[in-house]
């Protein structure tokens, strides 16, 4: 009995030794130069997605696999260390999770108010599930040597509203930084991706390096984002996971919102061909979709908050029949009857490639379309009275202006 305990005490020095020996290793970095604990770092991001009056989403990547959260503080003139700041924690159902894709709501804000945040992420050592999960240390936004983050909420009392758009980059990230890059932050309300930013989506990879890693360099932290789909997005193996990088305010492909003197409606056009393309192998089903769309469009037209709005503005990737392809001559048939008789304002698209601003009237709409080239971004300043429009080129060149009478 002796025997054995002396064995057991023997076993417990040596494995308190081993101990003691990897954290001196670990502190110094010496030792076996393998011998690393993981870090969590951020991979990509953030960028601000599903703003509204109340609340956001602030999206991110990390290198490991970690548990997140984000801290908010009111944009006082305080120091971010002035105090503990309120948490917000990604978790589902009431439990945190865990991975490198990560989205953290942060709710119960004012309308039209400017918020400062901050993100930690703290990567996963060991997960043995019930047994045992062990973190490593935290690591978070660096708000002792710069500026933290900055959110402003939505405000239906705003005068004037600016926005910039671009559509149908196609994973041209440097024209896309060329395009993106001489935006202003602070005087931007919020950005629009207006489908075919990829032609297909295989991978995360496919859309960090595409225009996402630029997307949270350029402006993203500071400035909402509102994505659509166009027609690309829908193909690819990762296609599907689209929406888990740019979530939406209600949580579908479709979506409105009141900002200023202007309500929102952003439209999913689907797919440009029938459903049943060999292309798009028995998956596509967009047919039953837009008609889906169409019924949810309609109540969104009949309730006070879009009737009640001085101006109507509406975003859709493939304009309504500019060519008789399927999906066009759909969109047509199901979203302009419903439209025109809702006293909208001016509807921006993209697809065709190239600049064209179709007038009232001209294709059966009673709202003036406006297409948007591949390669240029549409800048748009809204107030009750008119919609001031510019198109500016890769060098930041105005190469085209419209000013919009609004029909309140």
């Amino acid at each position: 009995m002796r025997i054995k305990s002396l064995h057991i005490l023997g076993v417990s020095l040596l494995l308190l030794c081993f101990g003691l020996k990897v954290t001196a290793q670990i502190e110094t970095g010496a030792g076996n130069s393998d011998f690393s604990i993981p870090k969590a770092e951020v991979a990509c991001g953030p960028w601000l997605q599903a703003v509204t009056e109340n609340e956001f989403v602030v999206v991110w990547t990390t290198n490991v696999d970690a548990a997140v959260w984000g801290e908010l503080a009111p944009d006082d003139g305080s120091h971010f260390y002035a105090k503990t700041r309120p948490r917000f924690f990604e978790s589902k159902h009431g439990r945190r999770l865990t991975g490198q894709l990560h989205r953290v709501k942060i709710s119960g804000l004012q309308p039209g108010t400017k918020y400062r945040y901050r993100i930690y992420q703290q990567a996963v050592l060991l997960d043995q599930g019930n047994k045992r999960m062990v973190f490593g240390d935290s690591y978070g936004t660096d708000v002792l040597r710069s500026e933290p983050y900055s959110v402003t909420t939505l405000n239906e009392a705003k005068e004037s509203v600016n926005i910039s758009m671009v559509n149908d980059i196609h994973g041209d990230d440097p024209l896309f930084r060329k395009l993106m890059g001489n935006i202003q932050s602070e005087q931007t309300d919020f950005v629009v991706f207006n489908g075919d930013m990829l032609t297909q989506i295989e991978s995360e990879k496919q859309l960090v390096d595409g225009y996402l890693q630029s997307t949270s360099e350029l402006f993203a932290p500071d400035v909402p984002l509102f994505a659509l789909r166009g027609n690309h997005e829908l193909r690819g193996k990762f296609a599907h996971r689209f929406f888990d990088y740019f979530p939406s305010p209600n949580g579908k492909a479709y979506y409105a919102f009141r900002h200023g003197p202007a309500y929102f409606i952003f439209l999913d056009s689907g797919e440009d061909k029938p459903d049943s393309d060999v292309r798009y192998y028995g998956l596509s089903v967009f047919d039953d979709f837009r008609e889906e769309q169409a019924q949810w469009l309609e109540q969104v037209l009949s309730s006070d908050e879009f009737k009640s709005a001085p101006v109507k503005i509406v975003f859709m990737h493939m304009p309504p029949a500019q060519r008789a392809w399927h999906g066009m001559m759909e969109v047509k048939r199901l979203f302009m009857p419903l439209l025109n008789e809702a006293d909208v304002d001016l509807m921006l698209s993209g697809h065709i490639h190239k600049h064209s601003f179709i007038p009232s009237g001209e294709i059966g709409n009673s709202f003036p379309v406006l297409i948007n080239s591949n390669d240029w971004r549409t800048d748009l300043t809204i107030n009750r009275a008119e919609i001031a429009i510019r198109l500016v080129d890769s060098e930041g060149a105005v190469v085209n202006t419209y000013q919009l009478k609004t029909k309140q």
